[in-house]
């Protein structure tokens, strides 16, 4: 489907910029995370945990808006009958869920105890390390689909 019009290839780039911008900053999280199990000291937790949202990691949420564009302005290589599809649409559910009811609120206390106490303790770096891994694991499924396109 790729290279039948600028458009369609334009919101592609955008759904693969998107994806790649996900996984870094997923894997920035977790470093940081682990930087918390490791116990470094107070001042770096603070750079790696400010105290406000983290909207970067909501750039999940261009996904599925950039996937349905491509699926409803596509061929049928792209439909909705395809199979790889409802995987890439079930993926981005379970992320999205885990990433807001998850991992942001988990973050967001860390950050707060950081600005409270100074360090957060590793059990809770562990926690969310956990909870980062399962979102990873997440999105590799759903990349394994798109790559496959069963």
């Amino acid at each position: 489907m790729i290279a039948t019009s600028v458009a369609y290839d334009l919101v592609f780039l955008v759904h693969i910029l998107s994806a790649v911008t996900v996984l870094i900053v997923f894997f920035v999280m977790r470093g940081s995370a682990k930087a918390i199990v490791r116990g470094v000291d107070s001042a770096t937790q603070k750079v790696r945990f400010p105290n406000r949202r983290n909207w970067a990691a909501r750039v999940l949420h261009l996904l599925p808006v950039t996937g349905l564009i491509m699926s409803l302005s596509g061929d049928s290589s792209v439909s909705f009958t395809r199979p790889w599809i409802g995987v890439g649409i079930l993926c981005y559910l379970a992320a999205a869920g885990h990433l807001e009811a998850r991992t942001l609120p988990l973050e967001r206390v860390v950050s707060e105890v950081i600005a409270h106490d100074g360090v957060a303790s590793p059990e809770r770096g562990r926690q969310l390390v956990r909870s980062i891994d399962t979102l990873l694991a997440i999105v590799a499924l759903a990349l394994a689909a798109m790559l496959v396109q069963f």
